[in-house]
């Protein structure tokens, strides 16, 4: 990212924002340590509801999934580089579905992959000076 890890951490963890970066999701906190997100276009989407775990700004957001559909582990990281920061975001998740949603997922990875890299280039858009 072409900012520094204060600019992009606070824009990370700017819950109402994520809509402006994040592919067709709206989040909030609605608790001190309570966010929720809801990806999809009503009614076709789902709530991922989240805990932050871990909060050291400007460089660590860990949260814990506990949704009905996304549930498991979260982190978005990020580190000083020059010219900027480096983000670096981990997600351990547990499918839903059961054994239904790991067939599926060989199909649906790719999908989640490029909307992700989707999203992570229109954050960069929105820290460019």
């Amino acid at each position: 990212m072409p900012a520094p890890p204060e600019q992009v951490f606070a824009l990370i963890t700017d819950w109402p924002r994520h809509r402006e970066w994040m592919f067709l999701t709206t989040a909030a906190q609605v608790g001190g340590d309570t966010i929720e997100a809801y990806t999809g276009v009503w009614p076709f989407g789902f709530l991922d509801t989240m805990t932050i775990t871990h909060w050291e700004p400007p460089a660590l957001v860990r949260v814990e999934h506990t949704g009905r559909v996304v549930r498991g582990r979260g982190a978005i990281r990020v580190r000083p580089r020059a010219g900027g920061c480096q983000v670096i975001w981990a997600e351990e998740l547990r499918l839903p579905f059961g054994p239904l949603g790991r067939a599926l997922w060989p199909l649906a990875r790719p999908v989640v992959i490029a909307l992700t890299r989707r999203s992570l280039r229109k954050l960069a858009t929105l820290t460019r000076p």
